[in-house]
């Protein structure tokens, strides 16, 4: 069985999201989100429309989503990948070279961004609309 890693805030869930969680889920056969904390959002100076919670039962009902996980720290993906036997993190093409070290423990592959939308364009739209 192949396990599969990914994280973020996933706040405001767009086809963005729904792209990226299907082409991971697409590269084994188990996919874990890593879904960063109230917490965690809080000390990166982000904020979240939903709680965690909120967060964490939208993944969890999307049908390509196996596990969700809490993210943290920064710092945990090392002891995640290991003790959830990842072969595969996955992230965002803007994420590029941000996550190398990674290669250590498994495959890191960072797929292209959906043209178009991401969360804090909806924000900047809806904004705008004022």
């Amino acid at each position: 069985m192949k396990r599969i890693i990914t994280y973020g805030t996933f706040d405001l869930l767009h086809h963005g999201h729904i792209n990226i969680l299907k082409r991971a889920k697409e590269m084994g056969d188990y996919l874990i989100v890593g879904l960063s904390s109230d917490e965690f959002n809080a000390s990166k100076g982000k904020g979240a429309y939903h709680s965690y919670a909120e967060r964490k039962m939208i993944l969890e009902a999307i049908k390509y989503v196996d596990e969700v996980i809490p993210e943290n720290t920064w710092d945990q993906k090392i002891s995640d990948i290991k003790n959830n036997e990842v072969d595969i993190f996955v992230m965002g093409s803007d994420w590029e070279g941000k996550f190398d070290e990674l290669t250590d423990h498994c495959e890191v592959i960072y797929l292209p961004r959906t043209d178009g939308i991401s969360t804090s364009k909806i924000k900047t739209d809806l904004l705008n609309k004022r």
